[in-house]
This record gives C-alpha cells, sequence and structure tokens, in this order.
C-alpha cells in the first residue's frame, strides 16, 4: 500500500471534500471501482450496496450533516455519482450481513498518572481493494486539529486530535447486524476525533448513533482522567464498554469482549482472534518501551513476522479470501502524530517509522 498525506486547510465540509476528491480523483475513482467490483463477489448485488449505502448517507445527515456534505464533496470532487462514495463509505455496513472475517489488533497502555498512552495497531485487510492509503490533516468546525488514516473516498479509520483524543477501530460481527444502513461506522470515528476532547466525551458521542455493522472504537486522552481509554463496543443491539485492566493494559482483536455483546458474537474464525488477544496478552509484559520500534518488535514477540498478527498474502487464493497487515500505525497524543509503517510490526521495528 502506498501511503499518501494531504494537510487541509478547509473548515468547510463540502468545500474541503471537494479539494479531496479532486486533488486525489484517481486514487478515489481506483478504490471506489475496487470496491463496486468486491461487493457482488462476495454476494451483494450492486442494487444492494447503493442501497444501504444511500440509507447510511441518510442516516447520516440526520446525525452528523458535516460529514454527509463532505461525502457529497467527496463525490463532486472525484467525479462520481454520490451513491458510489456513499456506498464505499458504508463498505462496513454493506458486507456486515454477507462477511464475517476478522482484522486488526489493537493494544493500549493507559496507566494512572502523567506519562501519555502507549499504543499500537495493526490494520489487516484484502492487499487487492487498498493499493493506497490517506494521512490527513484538517481543521474541524469545532476548532480541534485532526490526524487521521482513511482509505481513499472515505471519512477516517483511526486517528488523534488536538485534544490528545486518540482511536483505534477493529472490525466485530454481531448477530444483530443488517442490511438496513444505518450510520457508518467509519463516519462514527471521524466525528469521534472532530468534536470528542476527552474520553467520556467520546463514549457519548457514540452512544447517539445507531449502527447497523458493529465495531470496536478503543479511545484514550493524554490527560489522566477516569476513564482514561476505554473500547466503545458498537452494535444494533447495544453498545458496551471494555475499561483498562488494573495496569492500564487494553488490548482487542475481532470478538466482543462485553459478556453481554459476545452472547451475539458471529466472527467467522473465533480461534482466530482469540489467538491473536492471547498473543497479544502474553507479550505486553515487553512492551513497556516509550520506543515505538521497540514496542513493535515486542508485539511480534519471538515469533517475528509469524507471530498470530501478522497477516501475509496467501496469492494462491482468490483477494476475497486473502489478508495482509497493511498498516502498523502508533498513536502520539502528546504531539497530536501518527507513527506509522505499511507493514506489519516487524518490518516497523527494522525499517523505522514515519510520522505525520
Amino acid at each position: 500500500m502506498i501511503i499518501h498525506t494531504h494537510v487541509s486547510d478547509i473548515r468547510n465540509p463540502l468545500e474541503r471534500g471537494r479539494q479531496i476528491g479532486a486533488r486525489f480523483a484517481e486514487q478515489i475513482r481506483t478504490t471506489t471501482a475496487l470496491y463496486l467490483g468486491f461487493f457482488p463477489r462476495v454476494g451483494v448485488p450492486l442494487s444492494e450496496a447503493q442501497r444501504i449505502g444511500e440509507n447510511s448517507l441518510a442516516a447520516l445527515q440526520a446525525w452528523s450533516p458535516g460529514l454527509a456534505d463532505e461525502v457529497a464533496g467527496l463525490a463532486a470532487g472525484a467525479g462520481l455519482p454520490l451513491w458510489q462514495l456513499a456506498s464505499l463509505n458504508a463498505r462496513t455496513e454493506v458486507l456486515a450481513a454477507r462477511t464475517r472475517h476478522s482484522e486488526c489488533s489493537t493494544s493500549v497502555h493507559a496507566p494512572r498518572g502523567a506519562r501519555a498512552p502507549q499504543t499500537l495497531q495493526t490494520w489487516d485487510w484484502h492487499d487487492s481493494l487498498c493499493p493506497h492509503g490517506l494521512m490527513l490533516a484538517l481543521h474541524s468546525e469545532h476548532g480541534m486539529n485532526v490526524k487521521l488514516f482513511c482509505e481513499f473516498g472515505m471519512l477516517a479509520k483511526l486517528g488523534v486530535n488536538s485534544a490528545g483524543l486518540g482511536l483505534h477501530f477493529n472490525i466485530l460481527h454481531h448477530a444483530s447486524d443488517n442490511d438496513s444502513g444505518a450510520v457508518p461506522v467509519h463516519a462514527i470515528a471521524r466525528r469521534l476525533l472532530e468534536e470528542a476532547s476527552s474520553v467520556e466525551q467520546a463514549i457519548e458521542l457514540a452512544r447517539s448513533a445507531q449502527v447497523s455493522a458493529s465495531t470496536v472504537l478503543t479511545v484514550f486522552s493524554r490527560e489522566d482522567s477516569s476513564p482514561r481509554a476505554a473500547s466503545i463496543e458498537l452494535s444494533p443491539a447495544r453498545t458496551a464498554l471494555v475499561l483498562p485492566r488494573e495496569d492500564g493494559w487494553l488490548l482487542h482483536t475481532n470478538h466482543f469482549l462485553d459478556p453481554q455483546l459476545s452472547l451475539g458474537e458471529q466472527v467467522a474464525d473465533l480461534a482466530d482472534t482469540r489467538c491473536r488477544l492471547s498473543h497479544l496478552e502474553q507479550v505486553i509484559g515487553q512492551m513497556g518501551s516509550a520506543d515505538l520500534r521497540a514496542r513493535a518488535a515486542a508485539m511480534c514477540g519471538s515469533a517475528g513476522d509469524s507471530a498470530p498478527i501478522c497477516f501475509h498474502p496467501d496469492m494462491t487464493m482468490p483477494d476475497t479470501e486473502r489478508w495482509q497487515t497493511l498498516l502498523s500505525v502508533g498513536i502520539d497524543t502528546e504531539r497530536c502524530a501518527l507513527q506509522y509503517l505499511a507493514g506489519t510490526p516487524v518490518q516497523l521495528a527494522k525499517a523505522g517509522f514515519d510520522t505525520f
């Protein structure tokens, strides 16, 4: 995956979308075409993808009009029909009732005290869908400076804001997931980054959104507050919170940790996500370094690039069944920065990282 960077000085969401859409029209058109080609191959006809996307955009318009305007601006700037950008931003909602795969492993250490949280996440996804990614810096209408990572044409995935709030993102699957098309979970992540200055505010905002697909947003603050971190498990059935352990560690992969929501667990490979969580629990004793490269090496442990948290694409498999660790990223809430490498944590540990 090739990662691009962009700094936008436009506060108006519609105009910012137009700017980004025009600047990266080629990448947005490519990503959109890849997803529109992917949906039917996993059992979602384009007519269904359009319906879900348009429903999700309408739900977003009611919940966050500015973000809906930005999607419209992206479509206009890239010269694409609005329904296609709506379906792209609702890709999790489009796929929710058809695919139950797992992706991403997140670790956050947020103990009490002056030291800011130390975090590291892998983003694992279909390698064929993401030839390019975007690191975006913007100024929100709420006066927040935001830095985030997203797939081209989408609103957000993970990021940090100038109030010192960071956010990691993992997909989940629940029996209540459906194809109605509610507020896109990637848009929820974006709004939290634009508006929330504390974990409590992030929780309140997330609870206000009705979803049709499940996801966990792990939020954390540089401020020594209570709670300082929380995994917000979202599902159509209910929203639940998972708080850090007594030692400040908060870990998440792709299954529900809330006891009630776990009863509706629907991930396809429960053994895989549990294995990755168990691996993280085993290595956190070595992940205390303030140096991201050292933490990345420790995250994989003695298994290195063969650790269960590292995905490598099997090119003999169809692209609908191929997975790759596309990004490893740590979030610096003190400097409002994303530290990243397009690859596995072992590759980050060896090669170093870029800072945005």
